[in-house]
């Protein structure tokens, strides 16, 4: 039996202090038939060198000039010759047994699924990392996954996912426009060409949080233009499958998410995606917070105290 060979893509940005142990999670997988491709997306450190020397191991290795985290990543793709696309960021790790669980579940699965996994976060060593289940923990069919998710429950970032080639296809590249969400855009289309997806409790990732260079950025007014693009894109994507109450509201709650994330920075179009949250859902109870923020909100309505918070929040840090 010819096992299927899988492509694992690592978008790389100054990220020479995190790629040994990311590098390593990829040699290191059970799957006997893996590639593994970085595109080194114009670091300034030694990345690229870093990843060059894994090349004995089999690594190969696309530098280019910065492109952001989308450009890399379809760098990436147009190298790959797997019948599966395993994304893994290069601060990120993957259990050994990762992509071996997951194809075997979808092997047993109906075609066109996407296999997922749990996934924990951590700062220092792997071994603390926090698996804390939430409801996208789940078989569902797309629209589930996605109204779920949307409506707070739970999200899942690139490693978790191992994706059939041909839905990659099917959902065209990554939308190199994106600099922050473009992995909420992007696995918006893929699970919505998708017929599913199939949970597999044992293929579990790592998702590295720390204060690092990111190959994506997430801050500042380009960041905040990215968020407003990416909700209006997935509108867009989810209500032409499924216009529902249900979906509006999860669409609703979204929005109301890029509002108090983005209040502050980016006020006006904080106040365009308000518009949209009330146009899909006119009845959303406020966002919860601490308590100093509850008892302003029923003063002042929860957008003021969402800026009281943040103002107080930049006050201390002073």
């Amino acid at each position: 039996m010819v096992e299927p060979l899988v492509s694992i893509l690592v978008p790389s940005h100054n990220s020479a202090r995190w790629l040994p142990a990311t590098l390593g999670s990829a040699l290191a997988q059970t799957h006997p038939a893996c590639e593994i491709i970085v595109v080194d997306d114009g670091s300034t450190d030694e990345s690229a060198a870093v990843a060059e020397s894994f090349s004995d191991r089999g690594v190969r290795v696309v530098r280019q000039p910065q492109h952001g985290a989308a450009g890399a990543r379809n760098a990436a793709l147009r190298e790959a010759r797997g019948e599966f696309v395993q994304f893994l960021d290069a601060d990120d790790l993957l259990a050994p047994e990762k992509i071996a669980r997951q194809l075997t579940a979808l092997s047993a699965a109906p075609g066109g699924m996407l296999a997922s996994g749990p996934w924990g976060s951590f700062a220092g060593e792997a071994a603390q990392a926090e698996f804390r289940p939430e409801a996208v923990w789940a078989d569902l069919a797309p629209v589930d996954w996605l109204a779920t998710s949307w409506s707070g429950g739970g999200m899942f970032p690139p490693v978790v996912w191992l994706v059939p080639r041909a839905l990659a296809e099917s959902a065209g590249p990554w939308n190199e426009t994106l600099s922050l969400d473009d992995d909420g855009e992007y696995f918006t289309r893929v699970l919505l060409r998708s017929r599913g997806v199939r949970f597999v409790p044992g293929a579990r990732s790592f998702y590295r949080r720390h204060d690092g260079s990111r190959v994506s950025a997430g801050r500042g007014r380009r960041a905040a233009e990215s968020s407003f693009a990416s909700v209006e894109q997935k509108e867009r994507h989810l209500l032409a499958v499924d216009d529902s109450p249900r979906t509006r509201r999860a669409l609703a709650l979204h929005w109301q998410r890029f509002v108090w994330e983005q209040i502050a920075a980016a006020p006006d179009l904080a106040t365009l995606g308000l518009a949209r949250m009330r146009h899909l859902a006119a009845d959303l109870p406020a966002p919860d917070g601490p308590r100093a923020y509850r008892l302003a909100a029923r003063l002042l309505g929860w957008r003021r105290a969402r800026r009281l918070q943040l103002a107080a929040q930049r006050f201390m840090h002073r």
